[in-house]
């Protein structure tokens, strides 16, 4: 408050500003008056002079501030103590981080004013008045050092009648939540290689009308020729083949006897066995000598088969005998009914029934395919021997990436339509860390396919390029739906700030980042027990464990985990002299020496 001499000065001076004729009419006719309005005058000054508001309250919810979801909230509950704004004037007040470089960034300004000035602020009344305040501001890089103070700039009408800067009401930042590695999860495609694939190769072997004799023109057919030859074939040191068994199956054709005919099946199938023993022999085929190698399934009179050959004829009764067929089950009236049609039946005697004499030996075999060792020559000398599935094959055995770059790049010029190549060539440029090389591989598998590994996968370099997660990342991995989209999907949560939901995503995932979701979510014993199973980031494992010992005020956590954290990596040294998640430590002698 300006002193009573101060406010003599003041009657002194406008005294002698006026003029002689006015200071005698003030002195002789309006005396006690002049004096009255003297000293209004300086009430006024006395009251200009006074501050107009008095100093606020602040409690910070969150000391110091932290970053989640890529922002940055300020929580703060303010109080008017009693008369502690002014009734005529407007108070704006901005809180302001004050970057550690000089940045200043304002939080959202809220404005306050008395009971008798203008405006649409909040009203503080003559008690005074509580407030909870809360800003939410996009991260800065700056922010991560630096302090919160608050603007007041306080107005009577237009013109400004104070301005007030307090001092530090918070700190700021935490932001543990960027120590995120987005070591995004990608898949490789599998090849559909079989070291042994069994195949079958079969012949017919016909007879003549009620006998089980092989004619010697039989044993000369093309399809018998050829089976015995490929028989013989694998017997060889080379071959790649290994016939395991035989199975014959015998039919007789639907005439006569139903009895004669099963045996005369039975009988036909034991002399193709015996053919074939027969061969074996010469062969020196001893596996084809025993018994346990054949399977004799004689089926006795063929009426599918008669059906079938029926069938394929243009005869002007062929829809009758298939109907003869279809009224009934019985098999002696089946034939009977057959004959019947004279006409009919002599046809059926040259064109059908020889057919249904017969039987069929079907030879099961395994085809052996390259070993380990062959595929990875062949891939590196001579590729295009190979089959898409051979090849993708030989890149899987491959250890060294560069090795393995080279067999899926040579799989992705001979085999360009199929998408695993091109998927698998960028699989192996992102283990080698060339994220724009994997992105236009991803690309081109997704151009030749649509399916749960290309849409991981592409939405894992998309997720790389650009940063952090958008609407297109999140459809990718949704599309995807596999564990690895799953991890990828926790990984974006926690840029999100959704650390439950994270931690949900990754499921059994022992990673840094699985630990940094549940530290950030506040499960600190669990995040430690992640920490000490995972073993692929030991510096940051050490350092995140050094920030549970701050979370949980645990002094000898904090130093003994930030010494190893540092014998790993000497440039955590910087980040933790600065890092907010240690500031209760800042002038601990211990946490010092540290550096």
């Amino acid at each position: 408050m300006v002193s009573l001499f101060y406010m003599s000065k003041i009657v002194l001076i406008l005294a002698r500003n006026f003029k002689k004729e006015t200071k005698k009419f003030i002195m002789k006719k309006m005396k006690i008056n002049t004096l009255r309005s003297i000293f209004a005058v300086a009430a006024l000054v006395v009251l200009g002079s006074c501050s107009v508001i008095q100093d606020l309250e602040y409690n910070v919810v969150e000391n110091p501030l932290q970053m989640h979801g890529g922002d940055v909230t300020l929580k703060v509950d303010v109080k008017f103590i009693e008369k502690g704004l002014n009734a005529k004037v407007v108070a704006e007040v901005t809180p302001i981080y004050f970057c550690a470089d000089g940045n200043e960034i304002p939080f959202q300004t809220e404005i306050f004013q008395g009971l008798k000035a203008a405006g649409n602020g909040k009203v503080v009344p003559k008690e005074g008045l509580s407030h909870s305040y809360s800003s939410t501001i996009p991260f800065q890089k700056c922010m991560s050092q630096g302090e919160v103070k608050v603007r007041i700039v306080v107005k009577k009408g237009t013109e400004v009648a104070e301005e007030i800067l307090t001092d530090k009401i918070a700190d700021g930042t935490v932001v543990t939540p960027l120590l995120i590695d987005l070591d995004d999860h990608v898949i490789i495609a599998e090849d559909e290689f079989k070291r042994v694939n069994t195949f079958t190769k079969n012949a017919v072997v016909n007879f003549s009308k009620g006998s089980n004799a092989i004619s010697g023109k039989e044993t000369r057919d093309e399809d018998v020729t050829e089976l015995l030859s490929f028989v013989k074939s694998s017997l060889e040191e080379s071959s790649r083949i290994q016939v395991k068994s035989a199975n014959i199956e015998s039919f007789a054709s639907p005439e006569g006897e139903v009895d004669l005919n099963t045996n005369l099946a039975e009988d036909r199938a034991k002399s193709v066995k015996s053919l074939f023993v027969g061969k074996a022999k010469r062969m020196k085929f001893d596996l084809a000598k025993e018994d346990g190698f054949y399977t004799l399934n004689p089926k006795g009179e063929d009426w599918d088969g008669f059906k079938n050959e029926v069938n394929k004829t243009n005869h002007e009764d062929k829809d009758l005998i298939l109907r003869v067929l279809q009224m009934t089950s019985d098999l002696t009236i089946r034939e009977k009914e057959i004959r019947n049609m004279a006409k009919t039946y002599k046809f059926l005697e040259k064109e059908v029934l020889p057919q249904l004499r017969r039987a069929q030996l079907v030879v099961t075999y395994d085809q052996v395919g390259y070993s380990d060792d062959e595929l990875k020559t062949l891939a590196m000398s001579n590729p295009d021997t190979l089959n898409v599935e051979e090849i993708l094959k030989a890149g899987s055995l491959e250890e060294n990436l560069n090795d393995k770059l080279r067999v899926y790049k040579e799989s992705q010029r001979i085999y360009p339509n199929d998408w695993r190549t091109s998927n698998n060539v960028g699989y192996v440029l992102y283990m080698m860390g060339d994220v724009a090389g994997a992105t236009e591989a991803f690309d081109k598998a997704a151009s030749i396919a649509d399916n749960p590994i290309v849409s991981n996968n592409v939405g894992a370099v998309t997720h790389r390029n650009e940063g952090k997660a958008t609407d297109r990342v999140n459809e990718l991995f949704a599309a995807s739906n596999t564990t690895e989209s799953k991890y990828n999907t926790g990984l974006v949560q926690v840029e999100d700030g959704k650390y439950e939901e994270a931690i949900t995503s990754m499921g059994d995932t022992k990673s840094f980042n699985m630990a940094l979701a549940q530290v950030l979510a506040g499960h600190n014993d669990e995040a430690s027990e992640t920490l000490d199973a995972n073993q692929d980031s030991p510096a940051m494992n050490y350092y995140l464990k050094a920030i549970i010992g701050a979370r949980t005020n645990n002094s000898e956590m904090i130093f003994d985990n930030l010494k190893s954290a540092f014998e790993k990596d000497a440039s955590l040294k910087e980040k933790a002299k600065v890092d907010r998640e240690f500031i209760l430590f800042f002038e601990n002698a211990d946490f010092i020496a540290l550096f």
